[in-house]
């Protein structure tokens, strides 16, 4: 074991990887993550190679297709699941699209959402029920963050007619984390249907932060981005879906990496696993920068270790807070992951406090429902940091 010393030069000189750390306190982690010089690097000579030995020919495309099961094996092992089950999107959102397009939605069905979803996922569930005549059902999560059963609130919400739960691991305002194998559990095994409802995560949150075992879980859809809590480049996500899903599942949008064809180039079927649900030629550097970006976190740790020292900081910072006259935190309990959500009780422009400290080099973000402020730590952020943002708004408050 390392001692304290050297724990700490450990820390700093890891810290260097990542140029958006120098001269300031980057709290923004949920929003994006910072992108380190060895997955830029990456990305770069990604493009120099392409250009240098193509961009297009067979060896050219047998690379990137052995570079992008390399891809779909790293995220495999982030998320405790099997390559096969990955579909490799841009983002949460068309994750999401993929899973609730892809559903033979029938009149009279209904969606259960919670109400702490990001706004893009709503827009799309609301879109899916004027198209096909779904009916939309709110479930009221945000009210159990201190009190109440999530697993119970959920229960009683499910109807003979719920065909799919959409909900977060990892609640993007309040910082909550739901027991989802345990409402994972409840939709599946629910007897007011004659079918297991279906469950979709929006794991914006999670994956990167929170130490996970898909194939335990047992969700059917954990839709996910590489560039926040894995600190990836913009613009390659995931979506992992459940075997026994993928039936149930259609594609809506269509290219030739989704299907198979046979030596004359013949239509002959879809692809039996994730790559199903992938399109066309992509960003493949970016896929480059993804997987050096995850190699360098598995490098400094197991998932399990870096989110336990997020919970240890993110600890550290809710009881700094909790000790400044005029700020509440939304939990009134340690965080159990990295997003620490607070306000000021004095009436104080969140907006404006925001502003402010982002003047200083400390960076933050404000929620808009609930009314807060949101700051995320991540495994290599600084206690020092901590404490001269907790200085910052003692003097500002």
């Amino acid at each position: 074991m390392l001692d304290a010393f050297s724990a700490t030069a450990r820390l700093e000189k890891y810290r260097q990887e990542f140029p958006a750390l120098a001269h300031k306190v980057y709290l923004n982690f949920g929003g994006q993550g910072t992108l380190s010089r060895i997955a830029l690097g990456a990305i770069i000579e990604t493009h120099k190679y392409l250009q240098e030995r193509g961009p297009f020919s067979v060896e050219i495309n047998a690379w990137i297709v052995q570079k992008t099961a390399s891809l779909r094996s790293a995220i495999a092992s982030e998320l405790g699941v099997s390559p096969k089950t990955i579909a490799l999107t841009e983002n949460v959102t068309a994750g999401c699209n993929i899973v609730l397009w892809g559903i033979d939605w029938q009149v009279g069905d209904r969606i259960l959402i919670t109400d702490c979803e990001h706004p893009g996922v709503i827009a799309i569930v609301k879109e899916i029920s004027r198209r096909f005549g779904v009916d939309i059902d709110l479930c009221p999560i945000m009210a159990t963050l201190n009190e109440g059963d999530p697993i119970e609130v959920i229960s009683q919400h499910l109807h003979p007619k719920t065909r799919l739960v959409v909900l977060s691991h990892l609640l993007w305002n309040t910082g909550q984390v739901l027991p989802l194998a345990e409402i994972v559990g409840v939709c599946h095994n629910y007897s007011g249907s004659n079918k297991p409802v279906q469950v979709l995560v929006d794991a914006a949150q999670s994956v990167g932060s929170l130490p996970l075992n898909l194939t335990e879980i047992g969700v059917d859809f954990y839709a996910f981005t590489g560039h926040k809590w894995l600190c990836g480049p913009a613009g390659v996500g995931g979506l992992y879906i459940r075997p026994e899903a993928f039936e149930k599942l259609q594609p809506t949008f269509i290219g030739w990496r989704g299907v198979n064809t046979n030596e004359k180039g013949e239509l002959i079927g879809w692809k039996g696993d994730g790559q199903r649900f992938e399109i066309a030629t992509s960003a493949y550097p970016e896929y480059e920068g993804l997987r050096a970006a995850i190699a360098l976190h598995q490098q400094w740790g197991t998932p399990h270790e870096r989110y336990q020292q997020i919970c240890q900081l993110s600890e550290y910072l809710w009881l700094s807070l909790s000790k400044i006259n005029g700020i509440e935190c939304l939990k009134n309990s340690p965080p159990q992951a990295g997003l620490v959500s607070f306000r000021v009780t004095n009436n104080s422009s969140h907006k404006q406090l925001v502003q402010q400290l982002e003047k200083q080099g400390l960076l933050l973000r404000t929620i808009a429902e609930p009314d807060c402020i949101r700051a995320c730590v991540h495994y290599f952020t600084l206690s020092a940091e901590i404490d001269r943002l907790v200085e910052a708004i003692k003097q500002m408050i």
